[in-house]
């Protein structure tokens, strides 16, 4: 069994999600941010796993449901944040971000038979999921994040360490307000597209 990794921003207006205003306000893209990571949280939830980790930005709230262990995330870059993640851990680890609220139990159940890592692509040349069976902090410290290269030079740097890997199917990202659209309709009966039917804004032209 694996531990299960999301790490995330507590969603604060101003703090997360700022790509999607506008057209949607700092408040609105807050609700969006909480709502994708409750749907995150509750797919880990549901998916099989020995302990369920949240690594932190902030403070939990009510959208936290039970069964999560939180630690906070260290300073420093991502790679920094992402492998600090890793050093939590003692066994087989999926780590997640709360960027992609269509994820599902399924896609979380990992169990490494027949290879050492998995790697989720994310469609803007990212990654949504890094899974090792023995988590290393050091293959990813010094990865340069958000670039349109990150993916790729993630994935070398497992292959370049010997590692087996098996690739997981690719996803898209929630950055800007085409995103949640697209991923709202992967995913229509989750929390996530509710929120964004309610905080769609009317078209603001001028006329």
């Amino acid at each position: 069994m694996t531990t299960l990794l999301v790490i995330a921003k507590e969603p604060l207006p101003g703090r997360v999600k700022t790509r999607l205003t506008p057209p949607f306000s700092p408040v609105e893209a807050a609700a969006l941010a909480e709502a994708a990571l409750g749907d995150t949280l509750r797919a880990v939830a549901a998916a099989p796993a020995t302990r369920r980790l949240l690594v932190l930005d902030g403070r939990p709230g009510p959208w936290l449901p039970p069964g999560f262990d939180v630690v906070p995330q260290c300073a420093g870059g991502l790679d920094e944040r992402l492998a600090d993640a890793f050093a939590h851990c003692d066994g087989p680890a999926l780590l997640i971000g709360m960027d992609t609220p269509q994820v599902t139990p399924e896609l979380l159940t990992v169990d490494f038979a027949g290879y050492d890592a998995c790697f989720g692509p994310a469609e803007d040349g990212g990654f949504w999921a890094l899974g090792l069976a023995e988590p290393d902090p050091a293959l990813l410290r010094g990865v340069p994040m958000s670039t349109p290269w990150t993916g790729a030079v993630q994935r070398r740097r497992l292959v370049t360490a010997g590692l087996r890997v098996r690739d997981l199917p690719t996803l898209r990202d929630v950055d800007t307000a085409t995103d949640a659209t697209a991923v709202a309709a992967l995913a229509p009966h989750g929390h996530f597209a509710a929120h964004l039917s309610h905080c769609t804004q009317p078209d603001r032209t001028p006329r």
